[in-house]
């Protein structure tokens, strides 16, 4: 699941994963963090989620996806759009 806040020319964009699904650690990884595993691990909230922030540019748009242990690669399925392998955000 995907949340925006709308900030001064920026975009709030919270990545939102159930804790437990898939098992393991899980990054939001994409065009925005140069596709570093490191940079935007999801952390554990008390709701039973996890998630990750990034402030992105206003009215832009980015290739996504999220890693798991094992090289697992995966989609977001509530992403705007899709190019192929990657999800996309439109901010």
């Amino acid at each position: 699941m995907l949340e925006r806040k709308q900030l001064k020319g920026r975009t709030q964009v919270t990545f939102i994963l159930p804790e437990d699904t898939p098992d393991g650690p899980v990054s939001v990884v994409g065009d925005f963090n140069h596709w570093n595993p490191a940079a935007h691990p999801l952390e554990p909230r008390g709701d039973g989620t996890r998630a990750a922030t990034v402030a992105l540019p206003a009215h832009s748009a980015h290739s996504f996806r999220y890693l798991a242990g094992g090289d697992y690669w995966f989609d977001d399925e509530h992403a705007d759009s899709h190019d192929g392998a990657n999800s996309r955000i439109h901010t």
